[in-house]
Parts: structure tokens; C-alpha cells; sequence
């Protein structure tokens, strides 16, 4: 049969005559076909392993493009010439290829011929395809959990504030696991020097995980706070009930002293020059002492209301609507950066 070949010499060796140049290892396949027409077949394979450069600051919304050059090493376009078939049907399989991390979106083929100065121009056959990362496994295993975890963060919110071991527990268990997921996540990341966006989206949710049990110390420091304030009131005002009294009861008997001083002053036919604890001297006492306390207490609220306290439960019915709000905007302005 015209179709059968005979091979006479296969050989397993690394590539010189052709090279690939972002290839880390390359080995090549040569054999020699003699059919019985007499026309001799030389054919190579080569198998390499590249590289690529990527950029991976949006990791894992990324698309990488890479290139696969093949260059002549040992002789210039005077010698050889690489040229891509018309209908290219030697290249196939590329669109049907499936990847675990990527999606081969595009691709096209290029000839060129390379410049050097000292040696000649040299043949390259350019192959760029445009790889777009599968995004489906991070969401599943990165990004729903950490959305998971700042929801459950949320419950606090309405949680009593007596209930301190519930929400102490609570928000320290959220940022925990938040920081757990970071630590597993990060060791199957790709290393780089860049800050990746799934390392901001963890970052976010850290804060907002964080800011959940900040607002429960926030919320208890004014619930201690305004109880404090309510007791040194109350103490006040009965510090001020007994004060009232003592007054009645000096009061009268100042009166009663001036009573008996005038009973006896009518017997003797004489009125007394000064009678200790009249009227006069009471009111002009007791309302020099009420404006001293009006101007201090004046001074103190003037203060006071700078730092005025917030209810407890009024800072928890508003996280429930800031929190969730906050963090809805902030995934709006993170999804349209990374995606657009």
C-alpha cells in the first residue's frame, strides 16, 4: 500500500533547531518516513512546558493572555522558513479544550520575523489565546462563606445587651473563622507580590465582622454609662429630699426661737435689735447657693452635651439597617471594579 511507512530512525532529544521562547523544558520527537514511493517524511513533535506571565491583582475575576512563540535557534529565514497552514487544520482541539482553572475565550496565529543585529532575522510562529479564570469554585469556597459569616455576624444585633456571653461569644467566633477562612485560603492562592481582589473581599469582611463586635462593646459602654448617670441622679435628688428637710426643720425652729424672742421682748415692753435667723437672711443664703449650683451644673451639661450618650437599643436598631446597607454598597462598588 502507497499509504504504509516504514520508520527507520525516532529519536528522543531536546530541541535545537527550534525553540520555544518562554518554554521551561522542552524535549523533541524527530522520526523519518520512507513510504514506498520513495519520498522521505522528516517529522518532528515536540513536547514543552511554558510559561506565562499573568497578572493576578483581580484574582480570581483575572483574564490572562499568553503566548506560545516558536523560534528558530540554529538558522536564520535565509536557511528556513515557518509559515502557518491557510486553513489551519493542523491546529485543532483548541476549542474544545477544557482547562480546570481557565476557559480559552479567543485566540489567533501570528508570523513574524525577528530582528537581531548581530545574527540575521530569525522565523517565530506566534500562537496568543486569551484565558478567562472559572470563577464558579471561589464563589462556592470563598466568597459564600465569608458573606455567610458577616450575616451571622448581624444576629447580634438582636440579641438583648444583658445577654453578654451570647454576644461576646458570638462576634469572637465570627472573627475567628473569618480568620480561619483567610489563612486556608490564602495557602492555595498563587503567591505574588500583588494584592489580589479575593484578598480584599476577605479584608472587607473582616471589617465588617470586626466592626459587628465593635459595636457591641460601643453599645454596652453606653448602656454602663447612662445607668451610672441615672444612679448619680437619683442620688441627687435624694441627697436633695434630705437637704430639703434639714431646711424645714432648721426653718422652724428658727421660727419657733423668734416666736419665744417676741414673747418675752412683749413682756419686757421692747423689740428686739437682731433676731437671729429671720426671713431675710434665709432666702438671701438659699438663692446665692441656687445660682452657684444653676452655674456649675450650666458648665457640666455644656460638656456633657458634647459626648452625649446614645441608647443602647437605639444603636442596635440602627446597625440592623446600617450594617447590611454598608455592606450591600460596598460588594456594588467591589463586583463593578473587579468585573468591569
Amino acid at each position: 500500500s502507497l499509504n504504509v511507512c516504514k520508520i527507520c530512525h525516532v529519536q528522543k532529544k531536546k530541541t535545537r533547531g527550534k525553540t520555544f521562547c518562554v518554554g521551561r523544558n522542552s524535549i523533541m520527537h524527530s522520526s523519518v518516513c520512507m513510504p514506498l514511493t520513495g519520498v522521505h517524511f522528516a517529522l518532528d513533535r515536540i513536547t514543552s512546558t511554558v510559561a506565562c506571565d499573568m497578572d493576578l491583582s483581580k484574582y480570581p475575576m483575572d483574564e490572562q493572555e499568553c503566548m506560545l512563540d516558536l523560534e528558530s535557534y540554529g538558522y536564520s529565514s535565509e536557511d528556513i522558513v515557518y509559515h502557518w497552514s491557510e486553513n489551519q487544520d493542523e491546529i485543532h482541539g483548541l476549542d474544545k479544550l477544557q482547562l480546570a482553572q481557565f476557559t480559552i475565550t479567543n485566540y489567533q496565529f501570528t508570523t513574524e520575523l525577528m530582528n537581531f543585529k548581530s545574527a540575521g532575522q530569525f522565523p517565530r510562529l506566534s500562537l496568543h489565546f486569551h484565558l478567562r479564570r472559572n470563577r464558579g469554585v471561589y464563589i462556592i469556597q470563598s466568597y459564600v462563606p465569608s458573606i455567610l459569616l458577616v450575616a451571622m455576624s448581624w444576629v447580634s444585633f438582636w440579641i438583648s445587651q444583658s445577654a453578654v456571653p451570647a454576644r461576646v461569644s458570638l462576634g469572637i467566633t465570627t472573627v475567628l473563622t473569618m480568620t480561619t477562612l483567610m489563612v486556608s485560603a490564602r495557602s492555595s492562592l498563587p503567591r505574588a507580590s500583588a494584592i489580589k481582589a479575593l484578598d480584599v473581599y476577605f479584608w472587607i469582611c473582616y471589617v465588617f465582622v470586626f466592626a459587628a463586635l465593635v459595636e457591641y462593646a460601643f453599645a454596652h459602654f453606653n448602656a454602663d454609662y447612662m445607668k451610672k448617670q441615672k444612679n448619680k441622679i437619683k442620688a441627687r435628688r435624694q441627697s436633695g429630699e434630705i437637704n430639703v428637710k434639714n431646711a424645714i426643720v432648721l426653718f422652724s425652729l428658727s421660727i419657733a426661737g423668734v416666736n419665744q424672742e417676741l414673747a418675752i421682748s412683749n413682756r419686757h415692753h421692747r423689740i428686739p435689735r437682731s433676731l437671729p435667723g429671720s426671713y431675710g437672711t434665709i432666702e438671701i443664703e438659699t438663692g446665692e447657693t441656687k445660682q452657684q449650683q444653676e452655674m456649675k451644673l450650666d458648665k457640666k451639661s455644656g460638656l456633657k452635651s458634647l459626648f452625649k450618650p446614645i441608647d443602647a437599643d437605639t444603636i442596635d436598631i440602627y446597625a440592623r439597617a446600617v450594617f447590611p446597607a454598608a455592606f450591600a454598597a460596598v460588594n456594588v462598588i467591589y463586583w463593578v471594579a473587579y468585573t468591569m
